[in-house]
């Protein structure tokens, strides 16, 4: 088996998130059905993460196993190894324009896109502004938020490890722990952007989070109310979970990428 990272973006707004779904249109099916035709075999894809509908990815990384053919070079055997570049430029002329696929590489048989992640990023957008060129792209609010202040309150998160009041109910994960390492309001042109970098993440803990820290911004939330929402590990008591539209997932690193 020869296994190679896949390294691309992708548009979510037309796509019932990352995973595949039966008769929904997902990244992942797209992106399966489209290496199937060119590599003439089965072929499938793992992710980095399990972005939900709606939600972008300007960076993600997928893996794929590429069967050897035995003939005729002899049983087991690949007579070439895989011209990743032709590969790069017949899956972007191939697959819809809201995907793009910047690299294909070979990894070790082992790696993982997931398991072997050590960080990622994500970053949620806003604005009070109507954006005609950033549809979909970003949340439209309709009042001003106090950015040091939802900035005060992004330190805060900083000194908990236990997010169960972000997650959502009812998923199969071991823990709700994880370890962030940044958290920052900034302003960027018409827009709030919310920037958040951890080991891990919980289902819709970013768009959950985003929520809370603008009730901060709007005042309808104090930093005390803040650490009781945190402390109570309880998703009910935690601000609305913000649409999925204003979500990138900016960078998934690795220990030897």
């Amino acid at each position: 088996m020869g296994r190679y990272f896949i390294h691309l973006a992708y548009n979510g707004a037309c796509y019932n998130g990352w995973q595949t779904q039966p008769e929904l249109p997902t990244v992942q099916q797209t992106l399966e059905e489209a290496l199937s035709t060119l590599l003439r075999q089965k072929i499938a894809v793992v992710g980095c993460g399990r972005t939900d509908t709606g939600v972008h990815a300007s960076d993600f990384y997928a893996h794929f196993s590429l069967t050897p053919d035995p003939s005729p070079c002899g049983e087991g055997s690949r007579c070439h190894e895989l011209d990743c570049g032709q590969l790069v430029f017949k899956l972007n002329n191939l697959l819809p324009p809201d995907i793009a696929i910047f690299d294909i590489f070979p990894v070790a048989d082992n790696a993982h896109a997931r398991f072997d992640a050590v960080a990622r990023t994500y970053q949620y957008h806003v604005s009070d502004r109507r954006l005609p060129f950033r549809q979909g792209q970003y949340c439209r609010i309709y009042y001003r938020p106090d950015l040091a202040l939802m900035n005060e309150a992004a330190r805060v998160l900083m000194e908990y490890e236990d997010f169960t009041s972000f997650a959502k109910l009812h998923t199969q994960v071991k823990t709700n722990i994880c370890h962030l390492t940044h958290t920052e309001w900034t302003e960027e042109g018409d827009e709030w952007v919310f920037t958040i970098r951890s080991n891990r993440f919980l289902r819709n803990m970013v768009r959950s989070v985003t929520g809370t820290l603008l009730d901060v911004g709007r005042g309808k939330l104090t930093i005390s109310g803040l650490r009781e929402i945190i402390e109570k590990k309880d998703r009910c008591a935690a601000g609305v979970s913000m649409p999925a539209c204003g979500l990138f997932l900016t960078k998934v690193e690795y220990p030897n990428l």
